[in-house]
């Protein structure tokens, strides 16, 4: 199995049923574990734009199941997606997208 084969398992394994289940903090500052910000910032302001989507690449990345449903919050993820989609890695992006293409709806194709 491919590098990126394992990547996209690993990913799609993680993905909630739903995005109604991304019950996460719509407001406030948000502290998340050291499992999933081991590195650098461990608390973010979800209420400012930047630290919201640095955040959710965060979780994105490094957060199990039960950390995304946690720490995502639908109507931020989807708010944010546009912006989102062009920092995360190219495997979390097309294994997202394909699970959820409302994910896309508002996002502007490229010519």
């Amino acid at each position: 199995m491919s590098r990126a084969a394992i990547l996209e398992e690993r990913y799609r394994s993680r993905l909630p049923a739903t995005l109604d289940e991304l019950a996460g903090p719509g407001h406030g500052t948000v502290q998340l574990p050291a499992h999933i910000a081991w590195s650098g910032l461990t608390a973010f302001d979800v209420d400012r734009a930047p630290l919201c989507a640095s955040m959710y690449q965060v979780v994105l990345t490094e957060g199990l199941q039960e950390d995304l449903a946690a720490y995502l919050n639908r109507g931020l993820l989807l708010r944010h997606w546009p912006m989102l989609r062009m920092v995360v890695g190219r495997v979390i992006r097309e294994v997202w997208e394909a699970a959820f293409p409302e994910l896309i709806e508002g996002v502007p194709v490229r010519p």
